[in-house]
This record gives structure tokens, sequence and C-alpha cells, in this order.
């Protein structure tokens, strides 16, 4: 970085937490629908205010996704992801201060969003503007898509990435980042799982019955249980015939990398209270089961009564909800497919699934020129040897409609403030300050490194 870049960031540190502030005291729940044309115009004036040529772009059922591109000096063009929406903030007796009030405590700051995902907006754009302040032009062409429906799994970024392929396309993308871990590791995340979500619902009576007919009459409650139990063994594997019929092995380079992650083991245990990990894995066995393991994970269950005290009730309705997360190759629907297929074959055709989303599994291959440059920046920043994650554990939906469309390779990079123990989608969730700063420069640092021959 330039001297004068240097000196700039020294003496506007405050930049990122005011732009953040301005963008959580806007509330943008997209699952109540609620403050979602405001925020999208909140975040259409920063970009225009940073020079950015902008329009809001609309598909049928979805709220506005902001677009902004910006022309660099160098061929070099660049695609920016984020998302401007955030989960509900409930429960809020949680909240030590309210949830849409940004509030600075022990040098961390709280809100609903700051860390997912209104701080990498916020960073990402401090950046930007210290670069344009002190050189006056950007070294890269920057095209960004902030979208307002991640959080409840971007339904319609598939009809956004069609419709507008070509402004969207680019030499790489950068998804919604990472940061740095806990021994101050750049985190660069190459991919994310697939998803299949459903709900079962099976009706055994017309009505609930006292539990004194339980020896006659048919239980929801069991008929569902039972139909879950079928699901997975007692080791844990999908019982579904063909499951893992797809299931594409790591590469060696993948397992080379997933053996050099920095160790979290501890500081999981801790979070989560537990003694073990399921099976006592740990080391790297842990870590490929966690990165290469397809999932069925019941979500929830609802049936009978459930509130305190007693009451002695046969429920007539049951219900839950499971989410299957995917590696490569598997394909949702063809999991779902399978899934209906076995519920039939074991004999429960009575219980109702429908299908309430899903996602591919995407990954960046580690070889590609545009990781290696990532990695080659990141390292250079920190002068630490960057933790690559092949694949995570989560999904961020809009990638298969991303490469499906637009064909750009991505990653998750460490410009957002965020880290292991922010609490996204928790109360309290929060940055800490000095992450904001380190992640301004980052930016600042990645996008000039994009620009090198």
């Amino acid at each position: 970085m330039t001297d004068a870049l240097v000196s700039y960031l020294k003496t506007h540190t405050d930049e990122a937490q005011s732009l953040l502030e301005q963008l959580c005291r806007q509330p943008s729940i997209v699952a109540q629908n609620l403050g979602m044309d405001e925020a999208a115009d909140l975040v259409k004036a920063l970009l225009d205010d940073a020079g950015f040529s902008t329009q809001i772009l609309r598909v049928e059922g979805a709220p506005p996704a902001v677009y902004g591109e910006l022309e660099g000096r160098s061929p070099f063009t660049l695609l920016l992801y984020n998302h401007y929406d955030v989960q509900p903030p409930d429960p809020l007796d949680l909240w030590d201060s309210p949830p849409f009030e940004p509030t600075v405590r022990d040098d961390k700051l709280y809100a609903r969003g700051v860390s997912d995902n209104k701080g990498e907006i916020a960073t990402r754009l401090a950046a930007i503007r210290a670069l344009l302040a002190t050189d006056g032009e950007l070294p890269i062409t920057i095209r960004w898509i902030i979208e307002g429906e991640e959080e409840v799994g971007s339904p319609h970024f598939a009809a956004l990435a069609e419709q507008y392929a070509d402004l969207l396309r680019a030499d790489g993308c950068l998804w919604e980042g990472s940061g740095f871990d806990s021994e101050d590791r750049p985190d660069i995340t190459l991919g994310t799982k697939g998803l299949l979500y459903v709900q079962y619902e099976v009706q055994a009576m017309a009505r609930d019955a006292h539990s004194g007919g339980a020896a006659t009459l048919p239980s929801a409650a069991w008929r569902l249980v039972q139909a879950l139990a079928s699901l997975r063994g007692p080791d844990g594997r999908v019982r579904i015939p063909g499951f893992y019929d797809d299931v594409l092995a790591p590469t060696q380079a993948q397992l080379e990398v997933l053996a050099d992650q920095t160790d979290m083991e501890d500081l999981l245990r801790k979070m989560y209270d537990i003694e073990e990990f399921v099976d006592g894995l740990t080391g790297l066995p842990l870590r490929k089961r966690q990165a290469f393991s397809p999932t069925s994970n019941i979500a929830g269950l609802l049936s009978g009564y459930t509130e305190e005290g007693v009451k002695t009730v046969l429920p007539a309705r049951a219900m839950a909800k499971m989410d299957f997360r995917l590696v490569p190759d598997q394909d949702p629907q063809d999991i779902l497919r399978k899934l209906r297929a076995h519920l039939d074959a074991e004999g429960f055709d009575d219980i109702q699934v429908t299908d309430l989303g899903g996602a591919e599994p995407v990954v960046t291959p580690i070889e590609h020129p545009f990781v290696q440059r990532i990695i080659d920046i990141a390292a250079s920043f920190s002068d630490k040897k960057p933790s690559i994650s092949p694949i995570t554990g989560g999904t961020l939906p809009l990638l298969g409609p991303l490469r499906r469309y637009v064909g750009v390779p991505g990653l998750s990079a460490p410009g957002n403030a965020g880290y292991w123990a922010s609490g996204a989608h928790a109360p309290n969730e929060h940055v800490r300050l000095a992450d904001l700063t380190r992640a301004v420069r980052f930016n600042c640092h990645m996008f000039e490194g994009l620009a090198a021959d």
C-alpha cells in the first residue's frame, strides 16, 4: 500500500464503523418483509456516493437487489457479492441492547446484521472509498451485487442471475466473506455444501384423542418418529438407497489443506459445552467428515402437547423439518426423489413430504489461478500461511445459479469483520472493532494485489 493510503487509513479508522452503524440502524428482515425497500435505497445511496454507477435489479416476487459498477485502471474485473437482509432478532429478551440500535461495549459493536452481512458491505465500501480518496481511481474494475433474500435461501437469485448475467460477468468473484481464524491466519473458503430442506407431515386421525385410546387408535407422533428413524442408522449413515452414489471423493490437494487448517477443536468444545465430537473424532478425520460428509439433520419436531404440565393426549397430527447438507456431486432434486421412494418402500406412503428449498453444492478447485492469486495476496498481507477450507458446512444458495448462468470462479476471502464467536443469527451478534479496521486494510491490499501483473 502507498504511504498516502496507509496515512488515510490511520486517520479514518472509524469510517467502516460509521457506515456499518448506518446500515444496521435500518431494519431489513426479509422473512417479515420489514424495511426491505428502505434498506435497498440506503445501500444504493451509499454506492452512489462512492461513485458507483448503480441500478436497482428487480425480478418478480423478490425484494430489490442493488447493482453497482465502478471502472478501474487495470483490465481485471472483480465481482463482489453481499446481502443486505438479516435474520429476525428474536428472542428480543436475550439481547443486552436493542438489535437495531448499534451499541459499542468492550470494543465490540453489537447489532443485528453487524457480522452477517452488513459488516462486509461496510468494510468493502470503506476500502473502496480509501483507494479513491488517495489515488483518484480504483486499481481494478468492481462490479457489486447486493441482494435481499439470502437469509431465506435466495429463492429468486436464479432468475436474477439469468436475467442480468451480462452485468455479473467478471474474472473472479468474492462471495460473502470470511475473516481471520483464532491464530490470526487468513481464512479462505472455496465452496459450500448443497441443501435439501423438507417438511414431513402425517395425519393419523381426524382429531386428537384421550391417550387412554392409545391401545387401539393410531398415533401420528409414533408414526412420524418411526419414519424418521428409518432414514438414518445408529452409525449415523443415511439409509436412503442411492444417497451416497454421487458423492465425490476429496482430492489429495483438498486433504492437504485440511490437514494444515488451524485447530479449532478446543474452542468449539467450549462454545458448545461438549466433551467430544461425534464418534470421538479429532484431527484430520474430524475435519474430513465435517467437510466432505453429507448430513441428515432433524431441524424440528412438533406433535401433541408441548407446554408445561400434563395433558394426556394422543396426537392426531405430527410434523417435522429436516435439512440434508449435500456434497459434490449430489443433486438436491435427485435426493428428494430418493427420499420419497425410500419412505414409500418402507411403508410410509402416508407421510407427506414438502420441498421447502434446495441448493447445489459448489466448490472452486484449489488449483484455479484466481484461488492461487487470492492465497498469495492473503499470505503477503499477514505474513502467515492462509487456512483454507475446501468446503464449508453452510450453504450459499446463490452459488449454483451464479455458476450456471455467469460461470465466474469464486471464493470467500478474509475481508469480513466477523470471527468465529460473532454470533451471527443469534442474540447479541457482534464484531470486534479491531477486526473492522483489519478487514478494511485487507480489502485495500487485495484490490491492489488483483491489479498486479
